[in-house]
């Protein structure tokens, strides 16, 4: 379908900071990756639990490390959006923490680049922006 046209116009757009990684990424597109797409992608499907205060996101951490992570699991996403209505402090906890689809340049500086580089299952440690602290799981990603 349309997805031939894509790569041909994130090549037309290409950021001038990373062209030629845009290239390499439109062309490894797939399930291998392995860095490809990492932080080049247009959009970004994740959940995320915001807490205003650190102790508080380290225990909602914590219970995915018990539950998944100290095993090297991934947290499923249907358990993370549980720990999310129990713990975040974001409208979107509502909605386990569900926040769609969004693009680049949506959101505020350490969350887009935590949420554009985070693989695909994957979930984030805890980290600060000026809204809180967040933990973001990755659902998935697309150009």
């Amino acid at each position: 379908m349309g997805k031939d046209s894509k790569p041909k116009e994130a090549k037309g757009k290409g950021k001038q900071a990373g062209g030629g990684s845009d290239e390499s990424a439109s062309k490894g597109k797939g399930k291998a990756g392995k860095g490809d797409g990492l932080g080049t992608c247009t959009y970004v499907k994740a959940r995320h639990i915001l807490c205003e205060k650190q102790g508080k996101i380290n225990e909602a951490y914590k219970k995915l490390q018990d539950g998944w992570l100290s095993n090297g699991d991934k947290v499923p996403p249907a358990e993370f959006a549980k720990i999310a209505q129990e713990y975040s402090e974001c409208p979107s906890g509502k909605k386990g923490g569900d926040l769609g689809w969004f693009p680049r340049g949506k959101m505020a500086g350490p969350f887009q680049e935590v949420a554009f580089n985070t693989v695909v299952g994957a979930t984030s440690a805890p980290f600060k922006s000026t809204h809180g602290y967040h933990i973001i799981l990755s659902e998935g990603r697309k150009n």
